[in-house]
C-alpha cells in the first residue's frame, strides 16, 4: 500500500506555492500526530490524532446527509466555544451512527479520555469516525488506544496517522505545499481518507489540513467552506452520501506574520495553497474509489453560469452510464449528452462540443466523424479528461470521479463479512 503522490499545479497559480515531494501532515510548526492499532480492527491501525502544540484557530465543514453521526455533534459543540482546537481524535472501523444516545455519550467520552491524556481542556479535542454504521463502539479497546497514543505520538507520526484513518482504501492520501507570507514560509498539509460512499456535498471521507499560518477562525471557516464547495464537493464515486464525512482545518498561528484576511497582499497565494492541497486530496479519493481503475476528470467551459457549470460536470462524472462506459473504454457519447440534458434546464441543446482528451467527438451537438478508435485508446488511458464547451458564457467548473467496475460491486456487497 504505497502513499498517491501529488500532481504538479498547472497555470500561473505555479508560482505561488511549492508542492512537498513527501508530504508530512506535521510539516507546518506545532504538529505532531500518531495512529495506533487499538482492536476495532482485527490487525490495521485504526485509532489516530493530531496533536498541536498551542490552540489553533480551527474550522470544519460537515456532511448533509440528516444521519449526522454523533462525533460529528460533539466536534461542532467543541468548535463553538472559541473556534480553537489543540487535538482531533479519529478512529476507523466503526462509524458511530445511527447508534443513539449511547452512541452520543461514546463520543464525549472519547473527547474528555483524549483531553484528560493529553493534558487539554475537553472543547479544544474534536472527534470523528468512520467505517461500519449502526454499531457501538468498544470504548474499552478505544480507551486503551489513547492512552497508547500518549507515547506514540509524535513528528514521525504522519504515515502511522493516515493509515490508522482508513476503510476500504487501497492507499494513504496526503499533499503539501508551502507559500511565502511577508517573506516567512507557510506550511500547509493535508491528508486524508474516502474510497466508497462518496458524492458531491461530502461523503464518507475524511480530511484534515494543517497550516502554520497565522488567521482567525472565522476568516479560516469562510476558506474551508469555499474551498470545499470547488473540490471536495467536486467528486463522486457511487452517488451515496456518509453521515460521518467532515473536512477540518487547524492552524497554529506558528509561522509568525500579518494576521491573514482577504485584503493580505499574499492572500492570493495561500489561497491557491490551500485550495491546491484539497483539490489534490479529492483527486486523490477520486481515483481510489473502490474497484475503481481509471480518475475521470469533466472539465465544463462556456457556461452561462458558475451553477450550471457545476451541475453539467457532476452529473457527467456521477452518472453510472458514463462510468461504465470509461471502464469498458467506449466512446458511446451519447451518454455523456443524457448527463448533461438532465443537469440543468439552462443548458442549449444545439450547441455543446464535446472532446475526449485530445479528441473532439462531437461539435455544435453533432458527430465530428473522427475515427472512434483514436478516443478508444485515450480511454483506455489511467486519467481520462472530458471537455464540454458549452457556448454560453465564460464560467466554467471541474469535477472528478471514476469508473465504475464489477470489484466495486463485490467490494460493497461483502462490506461487513
Amino acid at each position: 500500500m504505497q502513499p498517491m503522490g501529488t500532481a504538479q499545479p498547472l497555470g500561473a497559480e505555479n508560482d505561488l506555492y511549492q508542492t512537498a515531494a513527501t508530504p508530512d501532515i506535521t510539516s507546518p510548526k506545532g504538529f505532531t500526530a500518531g495512529g495506533v492499532h487499538c482492536g476495532i480492527k482485527r490487525k490495521r491501525k485504526d485509532l489516530g490524532i493530531i496533536l498541536c502544540d498551542v490552540p489553533a484557530s480551527a474550522a470544519a465543514v460537515y456532511t448533509t446527509n440528516v444521519f449526522q453521526a454523533p462525533p460529528l455533534k460533539v466536534t461542532q459543540q467543541s468548535l463553538a466555544v472559541e473556534g480553537k482546537l489543540q487535538a482531533f481524535l479519529c478512529n476507523s472501523g466503526n462509524a458511530n451512527a445511527c447508534t443513539g444516545e449511547q452512541g452520543l455519550l461514546d463520543a464525549f467520552r472519547m473527547r474528555a479520555e483524549t483531553a484528560a491524556c493529553f493534558g487539554l481542556e475537553e472543547h479544544r479535542v474534536g472527534v470523528v469516525s468512520t467505517g461500519v454504521i449502526g454499531e457501538l463502539l468498544p470504548m474499552d479497546r478505544i480507551s486503551q488506544g489513547i492512552s497508547h497514543l500518549a507515547i506514540q505520538t509524535g513528528k514521525e507520526g504522519h504515515e502511522d496517522f493516515c493509515r490508522s484513518i482508513l476503510t476500504t482504501d487501497t492507499c494513504i492520501k496526503a499533499a503539501e505545499v508551502s507559500v511565502v507570507i511577508d517573506g516567512k514560509t507557510v506550511r500547509i498539509a493535508g491528508a486524508a481518507k474516502g474510497s466508497g460512499m462518496i458524492h458531491p456535498h461530502m461523503a464518507t471521507m475524511l480530511a484534515f489540513v494543517t497550516t502554520d499560518a497565522v488567521i482567525e477562525p472565522p476568516v479560516l471557516q469562510q476558506l474551508l467552506r469555499e474551498v470545499t464547495d470547488e473540490t471536495y464537493n467536486m467528486i463522486t464515486v457511487d452517488g451515496d452520501c456518509s453521515t460521518n464525512d467532515m473536512v477540518v482545518s487547524m492552524a497554529s498561528g506558528l509561522a509568525g506574520h500579518a494576521p491573514l484576511t482577504p485584503e493580505h497582499p499574499d492572500w492570493a497565494a495561500f489561497r491557491a495553497g490551500f485550495a491546491h492541497v484539497s483539490r489534490e486530496l479529492a483527486k486523490m479519493i477520486a481515483r481510489d474509489g473502490e474497484g475503481a481503475t481509471k480518475l475521470v476528470e469533466v472539465k465544463v467551459t462556456g457556461a452561462p453560469d458558475v451553477v450550471t457549470a457545476k451541475q453539467a460536470a457532476k452529473a457527467v462524472v456521477g452518472s453510472s452510464l458514463v462510468k461504465t462506459a470509461v471502464f469498458g473504454a467506449d466512446t458511446n457519447w451519447g451518454r455523456i449528452f443524457c448527463a448533461l440534458g438532465y443537469s440543468s434546464p439552462l443548458i442549449d441543446p444545439e450547441h455543446v462540443d464535446l472532446a475526449v482528451g485530445p479528441v473532439q467527438l462531437v461539435k455544435d451537438s453533432q458527430s465530428t466523424g473522427v475515427d472512434e478508435a483514436l478516443a478508444r485508446r485515450y480511454l483506455e488511458e489511467e486519467h481520462v479528461r472530458f471537455h464540454v464547451h458549452l457556448n454560453q458564457g465564460e464560467a466554467e467548473a471541474t469535477a472528478w470521479g471514476c469508473d465504475l467496475t464489477y470489484d466495486y460491486v463485490q467490494i460493497n456487497a461483502s462490506y461487513r463479512t
